[in-house]
């Protein structure tokens, strides 16, 4: 994909931290999608802080980088990093002011409570 935005990192920048990425895949398929466009597309996301849906069609479908998405979050205990907050640190990624873990938090549980109030 050609895509240029603030928030993208060099492909040199990924070569350092695909084996971190691929750690986390889980072996089923092969992988029909590029990791760095789904990571940028993430980035795009955390940077801009735009709905899921409205990723700009220069990154892969939204559902693809949500699912890599929430796959990077995960934390194996409390007290451990996830995958994405590693990377973050690796490349030195200097996204929105507020603590990216925060808006992490924001983006997997978007709506939540208040859809939970209207039932």
């Amino acid at each position: 994909m050609s895509h240029s935005y603030s928030s993208d990192i060099t492909r040199e920048q990924f070569a350092r931290i695909l084996p971190l990425l691929e750690s986390a895949r889980r072996r089923t398929k092969p992988r029909t999608v590029d990791l760095y466009d789904v990571f940028c597309g993430v980035l795009y996301l955390l940077k801009s802080g735009c709905q899921w849906r409205m990723l700009p069609a220069d990154f892969p479908d939204w559902r693809t980088c949500y699912k890599y998405f929430r796959h990077w979050s995960e934390r194996a205990g409390p007290e451990e990093e996830s995958i994405l907050e590693r990377v973050l640190k690796k490349i030195s990624w200097g996204g929105p002011k507020e603590q990216w873990t925060d808006r992490a938090d924001q983006l997997l549980h978007r709506g939540l409570p208040e859809r939970e109030e209207h039932r």
